[in-house]
């Protein structure tokens, strides 16, 4: 079955009035969080940086922070003209792309040579135990289940796809955010806040039982209170660097260039040692 012929697995109508609601009052924390380290990042590299762009769902956050970047949204088609930019960052919505290597290709493509991507994502661990908890409190409650969360990609396998995008020096690295609310509830209001909430295609379109959240409140509560009676809830952001390749960038040596071998360097430093 071609790509074109799949079910689609977001409601992107959906995700949109779930952005908009939470954009009358968000609760752009993480967003935020999120962004300092990616300007750590840039920082870091030591170079300006004078044609970014910037893909993202919050245009004004980045607007402040970035106000010479252009600012798009997460589109299926992104609006980048290729080969315009010397930095693409792809703000923490690669998570909801039906076709994450493909934004990944547009990005790509839309750096001028030595250009650097960076793209960030909620990772594999994001709210593992409020994903259980709702799963066996459906399961209890109604006998059932549902699709309530998108597979989330794991490091590697998310590593992988810079490489597929033809990037340089690609790099997946993961960070914890480790937050806590008064109760579940609250934690589940912030993702309402954050345009975060559930806009799977196969969802159920009518709402949860007050039973079923009730249990999974229960359950989550049970397994991550603290000793100050708060419950704690992670965040793991996955981050991507990759570079537009270009002829003076360092070169990974060619298999077999080496001038000694691994035998003869470990017998060398046994020989030190035992000297």
């Amino acid at each position: 079955m071609s790509q074109t012929q799949r079910p689609a697995l977001f409601d992107r109508p959906a995700l949109a009035l779930r952005r908009a609601r939470a954009a009358r009052a968000p609760a752009l924390f993480l967003q935020e969080a999120v962004a300092d380290d990616v300007e750590d990042r840039i920082a870091e590299v030591n170079r300006a940086f004078t044609d970014p762009a910037v893909v993202t769902p919050w245009p004004d956050l980045w607007a402040r922070r970035l106000p010479e970047a252009k600012i798009v949204p997460d589109a299926e088609i992104l609006d980048l003209a290729p080969g315009t930019h010397d930095l693409v960052i792809h703000a923490l919505a690669l998570h909801w792309a039906e076709d994450p290597i493909g934004q990944l290709i547009q990005c790509a493509r839309a750096l001028r040579p030595d250009g650097l991507l960076i793209a960030t994502l909620f990772g594999g661990e994001t709210l593992a135990d409020l994903r259980a908890a709702l799963t066996a409190a459906e399961t209890a409650v109604t006998g059932g289940l549902s699709p309530r969360v998108a597979p989330m990609g794991e490091i590697r396998d998310l590593g992988a796809l810079l490489q597929r995008a033809r990037l340089a020096l690609p790099v997946a690295d993961g960070t914890p955010f480790d937050v806590s609310y008064e109760t579940p509830f609250h934690l589940m209001r912030d993702l309402r806040a954050m345009g975060e909430t559930n806009a799977m295609a196969g969802r159920l379109r009518r709402p949860t039982r007050r039973a079923v959240m009730a249990e999974a409140a229960r359950l989550y509560a049970e397994s991550n209170m603290r000793p100050d009676g708060r419950v704690g809830a992670r965040f793991e952001v996955i981050t991507l660097t990759g570079w537009a390749p270009s002829a003076d960038q360092p070169q990974p040596l060619r298999r077999g260039s080496a001038t000694h071998s691994l035998e003869e360097a470990l017998r060398r430093a046994r020989d030190e040692s035992a000297d």
